[in-house]
């Protein structure tokens, strides 16, 4: 922990410039004051269809476990062919993009990659439901994940030698596959739910996987879900992250508990308010975190340690409009720098 808040992402970008996007987080996230951490963190670009947004990632990363796209999206196949080529051409293209922008760069950067539980709630098997619906399908799709993430993190590490990598593992499905209440294909059922100390060791397998590759740390996000707290926190990974505008006080609560416990939190805020009158309110952006922060009895010092997230652009921003959200969120997180010093 760097006794400053981090400024990162969470990774998908507008666009399909894969080194102008690339280039410009770099910069703009190297380029911060003096009181906070810029944490860089590597580019998706769904605008490039779906073999360029996070299942598709996913799917490209895979170790021994082809996949391909279907009526419905992505899905497992007997071999591999022409989708899963052009996303793993994407994947090569964004590294060789990361490997100019951070040329010579040294210190924290972040990679964002789906996690095992949501990625079975969106991936179909090659004839049938949901790998969610088969538990020995879930239990390979989190191997393989593992695998995967480890050489891709040992792929990031190769292209910025000076890299500290966290891998920020994706769950915003985390909480309903817990519960039970995702549809089965036809609608007219419920998956089965995965017992949260079971989806716990899938998320650990993956942990451990982009370990092995390199990383220094991995943070799961629960999405906007406080109920997926203590599956991530039974996961033994190191950081938490949770879009945080509308959790409550209840999901503060498991906030707090997980701090306290040694996580560090990463927390999405949510996009800034703005008047005509008075511009973009930053200082109300910083109060979503810092006043219930405050609330629960977290200590203010604690916020140093705190990662502040910019969520994914709407669907038609521009990158213009994701660097302006960015520089924003910059600007809140100088606030809570200041909070926590008070």
């Amino acid at each position: 922990m760097s006794g400053r808040p981090g400024v990162s992402g969470t990774g998908p970008w507008p666009g399909t410039d894969a080194l102008e996007a690339q280039s410009s987080v770099v910069g703009d996230l190297v380029d911060t004051p003096s009181e906070l951490q810029g944490l860089p963190f590597t580019v998706l670009l769904p605008a490039r269809g779906p073999w360029g947004d996070r299942a598709g990632h996913a799917a490209a990363v895979l170790e021994e476990l082809p996949t391909e796209l279907g009526p419905h999206g992505w899905k497992l196949a007997d071999r591999p062919g022409g989708d899963l080529a052009r996303a793993r051409a994407f994947v090569r293209e964004d590294l060789d993009a990361l490997a100019v922008a951070a040329h010579g760069y040294t210190g924290p950067l972040v990679v964002p990659v789906a996690g095992p539980l949501t990625l079975a709630a969106s991936l179909y098997l090659a004839r049938g439901d949901r790998v969610l619906s088969d538990a020995g399908a879930v239990r390979e799709l989190a191997e393989s994940l593992a695998l995967g993430a480890g050489e891709h993190v040992a792929a990031v590490r190769r292209v910025v030698p000076g890299a500290e990598v966290t891998v920020l593992l994706h769950e915003p499905l985390l909480a309903q596959v817990v519960a039970g209440v995702l549809p089965t294909f036809s609608g007219y059922a419920a998956l089965r739910a995965v017992r949260g100390p079971v989806a716990a060791e899938r998320i650990g397998t993956v942990a451990a996987g982009a370990r092995s590759g390199g990383a220094s740390a991995v943070a799961v996000h629960g999405g906007t879900a406080w109920a997926a707290v203590p599956a991530i926190r039974a996961a033994g990974v190191d950081g938490l992250a949770l879009a945080v505008g509308g959790i409550g006080e209840q999901g503060w609560e498991r906030v707090a508990e997980a701090v306290e416990g040694g996580l560090r939190l990463w927390a999405e805020l949510p996009p800034q308010a703005s008047s005509q009158c008075a511009g973009p309110d930053v200082v109300g952006q910083a109060d979503v975190l810092t006043r219930p922060w405050r609330s629960v009895g977290l200590p203010q010092a604690g916020l140093k340690d705190v990662v502040l997230l910019a969520g994914e652009a709407p669907g038609r921003s521009s990158p213009d409009d994701a660097r302006a959200a960015l520089a924003g969120l910059v600007r809140a997180g100088r606030i809570v720098a200041e909070r926590a010093e008070a």
